[in-house]
């Protein structure tokens, strides 16, 4: 599999926005979700991270419009985080197109959902690890779970998880640096691939998680500032 930079198109109220630290109240807009998603596959994306903010922290999903258009003008893998509490919400989403499901608080609440939705839909759910101060948070990052990351992606793999996404919440949105220490401890603890998530302000930083074994990386703030090009991160993992 080659390693791969996926735009997030993050979603509150009908358009995109990065938080800083999984804070409401702390987020920078920019725009329409389908014209940022739409910019992204043109500008090389071959995988779009979607997550519908509003269902992460009600646990309803409220941007379902968006996510549906995106599914239409998009041709490329979509993988689809926030809200999805049942197995039923996961093979809807599934069913109409999207790829791959992100499950964070539902994981955690009801472990058995994993193995559930990969009896009908193989490979395709992705279990959320979203750790703060080195403990997984569940419903948007407010709520501790006691859980430590390494065990509960090794349960997970074994409840058939086809992928773990970690999430360092301490530094998600900060564009102040990566930490790798997690992501190289989670990559050798499991056999499923691991996509990082959270400080990514260079290019530097996209190969640092990579040399820890992500075999991914999700770019949120980076690519929205400018700090580089999603042309110029591309090159940099291919060469």
């Amino acid at each position: 599999m080659n390693f791969e930079v996926i735009p997030a198109v993050d979603m509150q109220d009908g358009e995109v926005v990065q938080l800083v630290g999984g804070e409401r109240g702390t987020e920078t807009t920019y725009g329409d979700p389908v014209d940022a998603a739409t910019e992204w596959v043109e500008a090389g994306a071959e995988t779009l991270h979607l997550v519908d903010l509003d269902g992460a922290f009600e646990g309803k999903r409220a941007n379902a419009d968006a996510i549906d258009a995106i599914v239409d003008a998009c041709d490329v893998d979509l993988q689809l985080g926030g809200g999805i509490r049942t197995a039923a919400d996961a093979r809807r989403l599934l069913d109409r197109g999207i790829d791959r499901v992100i499950l964070g608080t539902a994981a955690v609440e009801t472990p058995e959902i994993v193995g559930e939705i990969d009896d009908t839909h193989s490979g395709t759910v992705v279990v959320s690890l979203d750790a703060k101060e080195g403990e997984v948070v569940v419903s948007g990052w407010q709520e501790g779970t006691g859980l430590d990351p390494v065990e509960a992606a090794q349960r997970y793999e074994d409840l058939g998880a086809g992928a773990i996404l970690f999430t360092n919440v301490d530094v998600e949105g900060q564009l102040d640096g990566v930490r790798t220490e997690p992501v190289e401890r989670l990559a050798a603890a499991v056999d499923i691939p691991v996509i990082a998530s959270g400080g990514v302000a260079t290019i530097e930083d996209i190969l640092a998680l990579r040399e820890a074994g992500a075999s991914a990386v999700v770019v949120g703030s980076a690519l929205y500032e400018g700090n580089f090009t999603l042309a110029a991160a591309r090159d940099a993992v291919s060469e």
